[in-house]
């Protein structure tokens, strides 16, 4: 999966949001001033290339919709992170969060009653 920009990572969330969509439905989402719409369009059609949306054709304009879940992106991301901040452990991630105070000892606990759970199942 290619990775992707800032600008067509937050279109694709949008689109994600939406289902079905064209360029004209997801510039209605984004906060004032917005995009051009030629812009959008443009970072449209890179999702497009890059295999994150299908479009057909319906009169003069085109539909678009995700051909990848938000979750399968998730787990992409996600795994590319750990590797290429935390060498591909994610305990280490973990372990960073938790020194900088970004999870509190709570959250630690579900992640272990999940794990513990899932372990059980």
């Amino acid at each position: 999966m290619e990775k992707l920009t800032h600008q067509e990572e937050e279109a694709m969330r949008y689109i994600w949001k939406i289902g079905m969509c064209c360029v004209k439905d997801i510039l209605k989402c984004y906060p004032e001033p917005g995009l051009p719409y030629t812009t959008l369009a443009s970072i449209v059609n890179n999702l497009k290339r890059k295999g994150y949306v299908t479009a057909r054709r319906f009169g003069n304009t085109y539909i678009f919709q995700p051909a990848v879940t938000q979750e399968e992106y998730a787990k992409t991301s996600v795994g590319t992170f750990v590797k290429n901040y935390f060498a591909d452990s994610y305990k280490d991630m973990v372990s960073f969060f938790a020194r900088e105070q970004k999870i509190s000892k709570e959250d630690l606990e579900d992640i272990l009653n999940l794990i513990e759970n899932k372990e059980g199942e």
